[in-house]
């Protein structure tokens, strides 16, 4: 669990470890909304939004990445103050917003 405004500064400390492939996924206390964000190559980033809005964007900078992290979170976690932040190997297929079973 981090505080909400903590995202960006996260982001930034574990973006460049990512490997091609991977993906960090940002979800609500209740694992009910969020956002996944995957590593497609070098530098591009490919963004899906699941929960009061349900949008996908592809090849995004890391620069463009923060700011539309930062718009998505306003919609997606309003009330929130602490968010659950998961980061996913690239062979591992355990998306937590993919199993209902999983969430609370």
């Amino acid at each position: 669990m981090i505080r909400l405004e903590a995202i960006p500064k996260e982001l930034r400390r574990r973006l460049p470890k990512l490997e091609t492939g991977g993906a960090i996924e940002i979800l609500t206390y209740k694992r009910n909304r969020g956002l996944i964000i995957t590593l497609r190559e070098e530098g591009l980033y490919h963004v899906r939004e699941h929960g009061y809005h349900r949008e996908e964007f592809e090849a995004i900078g890391e620069g463009a990445l923060l700011k539309l992290v930062g718009r998505i979170a306003k919609r997606e976690f309003p009330r929130s103050t602490n968010v659950r932040l998961y980061t996913h190997a690239p062979g591992e297929q355990l998306l937590i917003s993919d199993h209902p079973d999983i969430r609370i």
